[in-house]
Formats: structure tokens, C-alpha cells, sequence
């Protein structure tokens, strides 16, 4: 097979063997829910401006979650001191403009935060709390999704990081690829199992729960893991 000028793989014996007789044909464990959506895939630097850039724009909500979390920097607001000598600042500064507005940021992560984010996180602790903003931690995430007012989807290989989201040069980000969509299917499906993780529903059948250092559904007792969080629908721009 060729590709780009570049040779792939070599012919064998079993080349010839139909794939269903090479491969044992895979069972799935429960129904596939597929659906016909309209995204947009981005790569790279696009997850900055498509992405990063819109959780700014937020009204309602924005869901994070992300395996590592790292301190991310973005480009300063247009007609700020900071913009105009070319400054960065960190995302807090966003998240904290957000939860002072009342919108509901959650994120949900796998590892501590990296040292740097942590400092920043202390040094606004006055400001950014509950219920405006909270972060809960789960050893086996490791999806990667922003959902912003319940409009608009991110999924995708990139973490909570500069080098996936934040605004970093193209030498010096990640290789990343996601994709976009405000469909509603998916925002749900998407939305409804952040929100099962998120109140400790996976807890009780994780076979990781003995040795998790903060199981989630400990957190607010039995009424957060039978639904006590609010619909998905809510969180939508109205």
C-alpha cells in the first residue's frame, strides 16, 4: 500500500486470506448507539482557537475533563495592559471570570494538577468555590471533553495542558486531533456520562474503588449518586 510516496507492508502468503478467517470476528459486550452528526475535525493550534478560546464565551456551563492537568496559559484579553505587551495569563484567570458570572465549571481530572497549577488555584481559593466551581478527581478518567453551555462538544486527544489547549508556538505543542459539533445526540450521550462519573455512579462496580484514594460517590452520600445533580438540559443556552 502506498501513501505519500512512502511504501507500507509487504505481500505475504496470508495476504490472500480473507480478513474473517485471519481475525476472530469481535463480539460486542452491548449495543453500539450510532448516529449521522455534522462536526469539525481540528488539529493542532486549532484546538486553541476553536476551543480554548470559547470557553471564555461561556453563559451557562462548561464541563472539562482531562487525564493531566497542567498549567495553561492563553493570550491575554483584547484591550488589556497585558495584551498590548504581549502577555500571557493563566486559564484561572478565565475560569475564575466565569464562576464570578455564575457560570457552572466543573472538571473532572485523573492525576494532581501539576505544581504551578495548583499555586494558581491557591492564590484565587477565595473566589473560586463551590458550586460555581469544583474539581473532582477520578483515577480512570481519561476521555477528553469540554461540553460549553451544552452547545457546543470538544472530543479529542488533548488534555488540560498548554501543550494540548493552551497557546503555545507550533514547535512547541503537542500533535493533537478532535473533533467539534453542537449535535444534541451527542452532547447528551457525551454529557450524561461525564455527569455519572462525576457524582460516584461508576464507583460502586470500579474494581480500582479499594485502592482510590477519594472515591466520588463518598462525597454528598447517597442523593448525589441517585440524582442529585442537575438535568443536562438545564445546562443548555436558552
Amino acid at each position: 500500500m502506498k501513501f505519500a510516496g512512502i511504501r507500507f507492508g509487504r505481500r505475504t502468503a496470508g495476504a490472500c486470506v480473507p480478513p474473517q478467517a485471519r481475525y476472530p470476528r469481535a463480539v460486542p459486550s452491548a449495543p453500539i448507539a450510532t448516529r449521522r452528526a455534522s462536526i469539525s475535525l481540528i488539529a493542532d493550534r486549532a484546538h486553541y482557537e476553536r476551543v480554548t478560546l470559547s470557553i471564555a464565551r461561556a453563559q451557562t456551563s462548561v464541563w472539562i475533563a482531562s487525564a493531566n492537568v497542567k498549567q495553561l496559559l492563553i493570550e491575554a484579553p483584547i484591550g488589556t495592559r497585558d495584551r498590548a505587551r504581549g502577555r500571557y495569563v493563566p486559564i484561572l484567570d478565565t475560569l475564575q471570570s466565569l464562576a464570578d458570572r455564575g457560570v457552572q465549571v466543573r472538571l473532572l481530572h485523573a492525576t494532581p494538577p501539576s505544581r504551578p497549577f495548583r499555586e494558581e488555584l491557591a492564590a484565587r481559593a477565595k473566589r473560586l468555590v463551590r458550586p460555581a466551581f469544583e474539581m473532582r478527581a477520578c483515577p480512570r478518567v481519561h476521555l477528553k471533553m469540554i461540553a460549553i453551555d451544552g452547545a457546543l462538544l470538544y472530543l479529542g486527544s488533548a488534555n488540560f495542558t498548554g501543550a494540548g489547549l493552551g497557546a503555545k508556538g507550533d514547535g512547541r505543542r503537542n500533535f493533537e486531533m478532535g473533533i467539534l459539533t453542537d449535535d444534541e445526540w451527542m452532547l447528551d450521550q457525551v454529557q450524561a456520562r461525564f455527569d455519572r462519573i462525576w457524582r460516584g455512579v461508576e464507583c460502586a462496580a470500579c474494581r480500582m474503588r479499594d485502592k482510590c484514594p477519594a472515591p466520588l460517590d463518598g462525597l454528598f452520600g447517597p442523593r448525589a449518586i441517585s440524582g442529585g445533580s442537575p438535568s443536562l438540559r438545564a445546562s443548555r443556552r436558552t
